[in-house]
């Protein structure tokens, strides 16, 4: 009777506050990015009050992008990581793979991705599974994506899989503020307004609420860390961006 309850515990998730059968939550998570694709960029100056672009140029900056650099950017749907990323290279090439496919619609429709549609590609694709061979790119990057994903150490361990050896990892993720109080005041900032701001901008509390959840559950910063290493990447750390409220991990494929 133990095993079974072992096993029964192993094969579920969160959704949000929910508890889910695993195979469920990937086509849960599509339909929330079904539902805010056309307003996700919009949102995500929401959710962050607009410093989501000054956490994704402190990601460009510690990554510090060199020319030619093949770059894989895993839940990056919009394009914003690529853009940047190759507008910091001066020249490479970025695969943006995302499981969205409205997603991906939204960043290509961009007009950073028509000037630069020679250097990119757009992969609808799974983070645990990624349809591509060992030792393929420079760098990988996720962005606000990888608590939506169902086991993030394996999404972790795909991004060494088809990393070159010297190859660099870096997730931006919201994270947890270290002082009790902030935290609490950012709680119930998140939970109070964004789902409101959701369903005024994008018609959908819904899913904006399950967004907040979403963070809430995710590991902090530490224990992402460790996470990082159990996947394998040497010289692992992090940074803090604004407190906490998102971090910004790094690694190596040594």
């Amino acid at each position: 009777m133990a095993s079974d309850m072992t096993d029964s515990t192993s094969k579920t998730t969160h959704f949000g506050a929910e508890t889910i059968p695993e195979e469920d939550k990937a086509t849960r998570v599509q339909g929330v990015f079904n539902s805010v694709a056309s307003k996700y960029d919009i949102m995500n100056d929401v959710m962050s009050a607009g410093i989501h672009r000054v956490w994704k140029d402190a990601m460009m900056d510690w990554l510090a992008p060199r020319p030619g650099q093949r770059l894989l950017d895993v839940a990056g749907g919009t394009g914003d990581i690529a853009f940047r990323f190759l507008k910091r290279a001066g020249h490479g090439h970025a695969t943006v793979l995302d499981l969205t496919e409205p997603m991906l619609i939204e960043g290509r429709k961009r007009a950073e991705a028509e000037r630069m549609a020679d250097s990119l590609d757009w992969i609808v694709g799974d983070a645990m599974a990624l349809p591509f061979e060992d030792n393929m790119f420079d760098v990988y990057t996720i962005s606000f994506g990888i608590r939506n994903v169902t086991r993030p150490a394996d999404a972790l361990k795909e991004a060494f899989r088809v990393l070159k050896p010297g190859g660099r990892l870096m997730v931006l993720e919201f994270s947890q503020l270290p002082n009790p109080g902030l935290q609490k005041a950012y709680d119930l900032y998140s939970f109070n307004v964004i789902p409101r701001m959701g369903q005024l901008i994008a018609n959908d509390s819904a899913s904006y609420q399950y967004l907040i959840e979403s963070i809430r559950n995710f590991p902090d910063q530490e224990s992402f860390l460790a996470m990082v290493r159990d996947a394998g990447f040497g010289n692992a750390k992090y940074r803090n961006l604004t407190m906490g409220v998102a971090a910004l991990h790094s690694g190596w494929k040594l």
